[in-house]
């Protein structure tokens, strides 16, 4: 053991040596055989300019000063057109992609949890052709069992590629679709439904038994059932009057001469394509109304403005099998990640990068040896030697073709993004949009490698700061201009479903006729354009004392503390000092437990008295380190022995905090932490 010790820092200091000599001897080749320069030439430029031309004015992208673009092609305005556009030109194209699932197994958690393990083996494709007659046929069934055009048809279903090909259906057909999380509660699917008054849902034959059984008595008007798998052989108890189908029926049905392309009435952009939706972190769920005009503008962002654009989730499983004709890349919408080797873009929530970069913070803590690499690693962006070598296994977890990753969801960590940036060899970007926004706002450069940006204005919006005197933000600051964002342009949606308040306080239109959306979130312009998220106008609470906290800014130092999952920080504006929530990594937390003679199983060790106050110290270490103010540093935590998944409530589908939730869920312990009991 001694003489390990004692090697430890010649071998550190061996590893240090290399590394220079190496970097000495290979910079000037690299640097100009790469395009090094070509980069960071094209990093630098400004990417944005204030319309006004003062830096209190709206940005727009600097190749769209003068109108922001709407349409792709002239006269493809509506979605079923786009995709007859694709169908002409690439009739035989690959389109939609399944992989063939080989084999599943039950994985047990250490907390005794059980995840669904799934082994995938290749591709079958469908072609753009053979895609548009499936859903072709489907409208036309649709049509048969009586949806009529311009009315709701819901889709409560897992991402598929039968998602896709009822989307289509409902586009070509003009039945506006209603869609809805998964994971959504049963309360708040029934009220989407019952809202926007649908008589046909489209599900899964799992999603059918498991939740939405429970709730068909309480959505009156609905008669059809369509499962996408095959018909199951037995039912649960249904109320009369509903009817259940599958996709193979619907689309034999829709086939029958007497039904093809009957009653099809197309669509004109100003026509809503979907009712979305979002799993919101406050209330009932809203219904976002989307036009056809405002997905287009979204297509054609993502194909005008850069290779690549980023986009929520849920906006992506309808735009991808559009876009990805242009791109040529394999979209994947889902945040579990594979090892396909024809993946060459991936999209994942905020959550999972920093999960990655704190696990290997964690296994870079062992010796001093290894937090040497790591510190030395995290300086290495775009070295030969690290991404043929160290780097290699870590690319092929991702099918070793990935040539970018793109973050969504929640502001990335400038270290997670650097790190992220570095292990898998490509760039990270960063977008920033929203539902109400059809997902699209800004989105990062691909040769800019700076970090914590969302990148410029996209060649469809026009991106206002407004003044928020309450935080102390304003669109005059120097040098950067602060304040909420204000998203405007084509992309901007009609509002919220039956909900003319929540419109007027959130949209307006301005003198010129164009549409905005108030997003609450606030923000600052660097001089190239780019765009930094730094704050959320609805988590400011003031204190007793009057010191404003902003409570998402707390979260964002905190969470790179690999000791913590996932914090929710709270603050009663009665009291005077702020409290948290804390979901601990096991291992780590485990390992501090027996550090300081501490045992018992994990929820044992998480209701521990002593276990809070040591965690609440590192907190401490870590808010200061990330130069907190003395009053936004949590004097008492509560630590959840439970993670806080979409299933739980707690959370949104992107992992956003639902803050109403998790103040109910830790009512009796808010009331302890703050003396009530």
């Amino acid at each position: 053991m001694k003489l390990k010790e004692d090697m430890s820092p010649l071998l550190l200091q061996v590893f240090r040596s290399v590394v220079w000599v190496y970097s000495v001897i290979t910079f000037l080749p690299w640097y100009l055989l790469s395009g090094a320069s070509e980069r960071q030439a094209c990093a630098k430029r400004v990417k944005a300019r204030s319309v006004s031309g003062s830096p209190a004015g709206s940005y727009r992208a600097v190749n769209s000063q003068q109108k922001l673009v709407s349409l792709l092609h002239e006269g493809v305005d509506t979605l079923d057109k786009v995709f007859e556009y694709a169908v002409v030109h690439f009739p035989q194209r690959d389109c939609l992609g399944t992989r063939e699932l080989l084999s599943e197994e039950d994985e047990i958690q250490p907390n005794g949890k059980v995840f669904k393990k799934v082994i995938l083996g290749d591709y079958n494709w469908l072609s753009y052709e053979d895609t548009f007659h499936l859903s072709q046929r489907f409208g036309s069934g649709l049509a048969a069992l009586g949806q009529k055009p311009l009315c709701n048809i819901a889709i409560f279903c897992e991402t598929r590629a039968e998602w896709i090909i009822a989307a289509q259906a409902c586009f070509m057909y003009n039945f506006p679709l209603v869609t809805l999380y998964s994971t959504l509660g049963g309360a708040a699917i029934a009220h989407g439904l019952n809202e926007t008054e649908v008589t046909h849902i489209i599900t899964s034959k799992d999603l059918l038994q498991s939740r939405l059984k429970a709730i068909l008595m309480d959505v009156p008007r609905l008669k059809h059932i369509i499962v996408v798998d095959k018909k199951p052989k037995s039912l649960p108890d249904l109320p009369r009057g509903i009817m259940v189908h599958n996709v193979a029926a619907v689309q034999e049905l829709g086939a029958k001469p007497e039904n093809i392309m009957v009653s099809r009435r197309q669509p004109v952009p100003s026509d809503i394509a979907v009712i979305m939706y979002t799993s919101g972190s406050t209330g009932i769920p809203k219904g976002v109304m989307i036009s056809h005009s405002n997905i287009i503008a979204g297509i054609t962002v993502s194909l005008t403005h850069a290779p690549l654009s980023l986009y929520k989730l849920a906006i992506l499983r309808k735009k991808s099998h559009n876009l990805c004709r242009k791109l040529s890349l394999f979209w994947h919408t889902t945040t579990r990640w594979s090892r396909s080797p024809k993946d060459t873009a991936r999209h994942s929530v905020t959550g999972i990068m920093n999960a990655a970069y704190n696990i290997s913070k964690m296994i870079s803590s062992k010796t001093p040896f290894c937090r040497s690499v790591f510190s030395v690693i995290t300086l290495m962006y775009n070295c030969i030697l690290f991404c043929r070598l160290v780097f290699k296994k870590v690319r092929s977890l991702l099918g070793g073709s990935m040539r970018v990753l793109l973050s969504g969801g929640a502001p990335l960590s400038a270290a997670t993004q650097r790190f992220m940036n570095i292990c898998f060899c490509c760039p990270v970007g960063q977008g920033y949009g929203l539902t109400e926004t059809c997902g699209a706002g800004t989105i990062s450069d691909l040769a800019d490698y700076s970090t914590g940006r969302v990148g410029a204005p996209l060649v469809c919006s026009e991106i206002m700061l407004k003044d928020w005197v309450e935080g102390g933000y304003f669109s005059t600051d120097k040098p950067n201009p602060r304040g909420e964002i204000l998203i405007g342009g084509p992309n901007v949606t009609m509002g919220y479903y039956k909900n003319e308040q929540k419109n007027r306080e959130d949209f307006f239109v301005d003198v010129n006729g164009q549409r905005w959306f108030c997003t609450g979130d606030i923000g600052e312009f660097h001089s190239d354009g780019c765009l930094k998220i730094i704050d959320r106008k609805k988590d400011l609470v003031k204190l007793q004392a009057g010191e404003y906290v902003s409570l998402g800014k707390v979260e964002a130092v905190l969470k790179n503390c690999p000791l913590i999952d996932n914090i929710c920080a709270y603050a009663n504006s009665e009291e005077s000092y702020v409290i948290g929530f804390v979901v601990p990594n096991q291992k780590q937390l485990t390992a501090l437990a027996e550090q300081k003679g501490i045992r018992g199983s994990w929820e044992e060790i998480c209701n521990h008295a002593e276990m809070e106050k040591e965690v609440l110290c590192i907190i401490t270490d870590a808010a200061i380190t990330g130069k907190l103010e003395r009053f936004e540093i949590p004097k008492k935590i509560r630590l959840s022995a439970e993670p806080w998944t979409p299933e739980t409530g707690l959370v949104t589908d992107a992992f956003k905090l639902k803050r109403k939730e998790l103040k109910t869920h830790y009512q009796d312990d808010i009331e302890r932490m703050y003396g009530g009991k």
